[in-house]
């Protein structure tokens, strides 16, 4: 695991997409793994330039996404359907994008329709990963055991809790979800894990001493072959 201190979430931002620059670049038809939440999205916003600038060309990508709430309807704000739409997906030109659908009738059919599509798609070459503050990876959370492949989960208390301002009162917040598996995850090629923000430095701390806790999802990637992890240096503070 490579750790890559920078001054600023727009500076980790802007060199995490000089990545997918090069990346598109040596492999034009990659497939991309991508994550939702507040920490990609200055990301997103760095790749929406580059693609306006012409620096960047998705039209040969394809792209997986890593969850969706269940049950939740595509077109509803905070689903993360909408949330890629809004951030990426109707900015640039990916050949395709997938994400798993929170309106599935059968959401473990589902789980297994979509672990088909990434296998027929040949794996996620580069994947994108944020860490929650319990340490999740996806909605993969703190647990004895975990799923290899894509799971219907129940979220945790502390991720109901963290999300419950995306949800007006009047609303039924969903606490289950899609989400790929850490063996989905470990397939991956390359990985790349952004951590930004004060309020995730202790998270950053537990994540670099090296041990492997299994209260904390994020710790399998310490035994993947290829994971670089970008903090800005408020994340890093306690490392």
């Amino acid at each position: 695991m490579v750790k890559i201190v920078l001054d600023t979430a727009q500076d980790v931002a802007a060199q995490v997409a000089k990545i997918y620059v090069k990346q598109l670049k040596d492999k034009p038809d990659s497939v991309l793994g991508l994550a939702t939440g507040s920490t990609p999205v200055a990301l997103y916003g760095q790749l929406v330039k580059k693609y306006q600038a012409g620096e960047i060309d998705f039209s040969k990508a394809r792209s997986f996404n890593l969850d969706e709430y269940y049950p939740m309807k595509a077109d509803h704000p905070q689903s993360y359907h909408y949330f890629m739409k809004e951030h990426l997906f109707d900015k640039v030109n990916f050949a395709s994008s997938s994400i798993p659908s929170g309106e599935a009738k059968d959401p473990k059919a589902e789980c297994k329709r979509y672990d088909k599509e990434i296998e027929d798609a040949g794996g996620i070459d580069v994947m994108l990963l944020g860490i929650g503050h319990n340490g999740h990876v996806g909605f993969n959370e703190p647990a004895v055991t975990y799923s290899m492949g894509t799971g219907f989960v129940d979220l945790s208390d502390s991720s109901i809790s963290a999300n419950k301002r995306y949800f007006s009162a009047d609303e039924v917040q969903p606490t289950k979800a899609i989400t790929m598996g850490i063996g989905d995850i470990f397939r991956s090629r390359k990985i790349i894990l952004i951590i930004t923000g004060e309020n995730k430095a202790k998270i950053a701390k537990k994540l670099f001493e090296n041990q492997i806790h299994t209260d904390v999802p994020a710790c399998f990637l310490l035994l993947h072959p290829d994971v670089t992890v970008y903090l800005d240096k408020d994340a890093a503070s306690l490392i």
